[in-house]
């Protein structure tokens, strides 16, 4: 990483941080000693850096000008990774876009995708979870709400959802493809079949339903 994303990603936590302080989460001290350990980083940036002589057990190069299409996860392993186009074609049931693994960024990403459909013309089930309250009311004051509403998405309430099973869970038997970092059977609902995958293929997927 550099130092641009890791800086948006500590401001968007201190922003956090800072909210559960004025509504009274504890501890106080200790929160804001991490917001000022924020703060004084990104006011002087310095990222880490191997020795010039560190030695490695592997070195593994990978050339990012040779991924010419996005990647997905397939069920229901998170090492089973192929191309879009090894799995062009197959049939979706829902698609989860959630997880605690998924930042504002995403669900921007796909709103902006689903802005472009027709109201109501989703192919598939299309969930969305964001994991705090505050990406809530942030994605609710730029608008994207009013995109997910209109597509026809099914917005829960933020946290785990589906992830987990312990809010909702996807119909048995669905072929899903989800934001998160893992698709183990039957983790988002009885004999699921899971792809993981970007929020903007995720998007896509809810709009063609495959």
């Amino acid at each position: 990483l550099d130092k641009a994303p890791i800086i948006e990603y500590m401001r968007s936590n201190i922003v956090l941080m800072k909210w559960m302080i004025a509504n009274g989460y504890e501890d106080k001290r200790t929160l804001g000693r991490r917001i000022k350990a924020m703060e004084a980083w990104i006011a002087d940036p310095q990222l880490l850096k191997a020795d010039a002589d560190a030695e490695y057990a592997a070195v593994i190069e990978i050339d990012l000008a040779d991924v010419t299409e996005p990647l997905v996860a397939c069920p229901n392993d998170p090492d089973d990774v192929k191309t879009l186009s090894e799995v062009a074609g197959d049939k979706i049931d829902e698609v989860f876009i959630g997880s605690c693994m998924t930042n504002i960024g995403h669900f921007r990403a796909a709103g902006k995708l689903l802005d472009k459909v027709e109201s109501g013309s989703l192919a598939t089930r299309l969930w969305l979870a964001p994991p705090t309250k505050m990406d809530q009311r942030q994605l609710m004051e730029d608008g994207y709400y009013n995109i997910y509403g209109r597509a026809g998405a099914r917005t829960e309430m933020p946290g785990c959802s589906l992830c987990m099973g312990n809010q909702a869970s996807a119909r048995p038997g669905a072929t899903m493809v989800f934001t998160s970092t893992r698709n183990f059977p039957n983790r988002l609902g009885k004999d699921t079949n899971v792809f993981l995958a970007s929020a903007e293929v995720a998007a896509v997927a809810s709009i063609l339903g495959k």
